[in-house]
């Protein structure tokens, strides 16, 4: 080799070191996927996003949204990706997804997972608010995890909550970046121009301005694990400030209202050995032999165990987007039928005392 060649050679090889540091610097570089990327309410993973969208009806929010996600659904091609649920004058939507993420793919070999999540809807005037939730992953076929023990802070994150476990950063910084990107999404299709992030804020909110860009928070506030004093807090054995007594009977109808917002059960009355759990089929309030009941149903793969061994609980309605609850209702339950197999199971519980906000 020529002088020319040897130098080439010389320049190339001290380079190699530094561009293979640089990327590293760049892979290692998991700053947006520590404390509360993955946001954990009531022992439960939930993504989510709200946005605003001033001067945009409930009709055409949800219509846009309705079409956003049958489109992104079908996308899967999988019959079992779809809406199965839509009340355009309540302005709520749900469906299921299931599709792969992709881990690393090369000539040789694939390293992928089946996802399966449930996305929620919910359209106001000038508002919509979305949900992805139930994660849930297939690896290999036979290894299946659910999200809530496997990328949640607790196992995902070292003891000094600073770098990402090695075993699971792939997990976690998928799927992440999978929220991310169905909010994105979600995000154009409500008339966005283009989306751009902004530094981190805490209140999650997203500002649509139609037909102007849209200015997108990121999907994981660092706030986003609720502290267990708002969801246990008040508690109805105590004085609860901002909150009235009312006779259950008073209780307005329109207190609980399916779609907008979530019925958290508690089983106990130690805060600290206190079961909570979410309604999640929804529930509604009535009357059974004249007597103010509130119905709590859960879906078919909740654990219900809990629920069947107490003869009381308290049910409480968090508002979408609020962390305190707006009704607060101390109930005895009532006999119930048993559910079949794979149905959701539904428990009536009489009002005994009641809250409100």
């Amino acid at each position: 080799m020529n002088k020319l060649t040897h130098l080439l050679l010389a320049i190339f090889l001290f380079c190699l070191p530094l561009s293979i540091m640089a990327q590293k610097d760049n892979d290692d570089d998991d700053s947006r996927y520590l404390v509360g990327a993955v946001p954990l309410i009531e022992g439960k993973v939930i993504f989510s996003k709200e946005f605003n969208i001033p001067g945009m009806s409930q009709e055409e929010i949800f219509n846009r949204m309705m079409k956003w996600m049958k489109e992104r659904l079908h996308e899967n091609k999988n019959p079992e990706s779809r809406v199965v649920y839509s009340d355009e004058e309540k302005g709520s939507i749900a469906g299921i997804g299931e599709e792969w993420i992709v881990f690393k793919s090369t000539a040789l070999s694939l390293d992928r997972t089946l996802i399966n999540y449930q996305v929620t809807v919910g359209c106001k005037p000038g508002q919509c608010l979305m949900e992805i939730e139930k994660i849930r992953f297939t690896y290999r076929e036979k290894e299946k995890y659910k999200a809530e023990e496997w990328i949640v802070d607790q196992y995902a994150l070292n003891k000094s909550q600073t770098k990402l476990i090695r075993g699971l950063a792939k997990w976690r910084k998928k799927t992440v970046d999978f929220a991310d990107d169905m909010f994105a999404s979600a995000a154009r299709a409500l008339g966005a121009a283009e989306v751009k992030e902004e530094p981190k804020t805490q209140s999650g909110k997203v500002t649509v301005t139609t037909p102007e860009p849209v200015v997108i928070a990121p999907s994981h506030p660092v706030e986003a694990t609720t502290p267990a004093t708002s969801i246990i807090a008040p508690s109805p054995s105590n004085n609860m400030p901002g909150y009235k007594e009312i006779a259950p009977e008073k209780i307005p109808s329109d207190a609980i209202g399916m779609g907008t917002g979530k019925l958290v059960i508690a089983i106990g009355k130690d805060a600290f050995n206190m079961t909570m759990m979410t309604a999640n089929a929804g529930g509604s309030l009535g009357k059974i032999s004249g007597k103010p009941v509130v119905f709590t149903i859960l879906s078919p793969d909740q654990a219900y165990e809990q629920m069947d061994k107490a003869e009381t609980y308290s049910v409480r309605f968090y508002p979408i987007g609020a962390n305190e609850p707006s009704v607060i209702l101390e109930c005895k339950k009532l006999p119930a039928p048993a559910a079949m197999e794979g149905q959701p199971r539904t428990y009536a519980g009489e009002i005994v005392k009641a809250w409100i906000k």
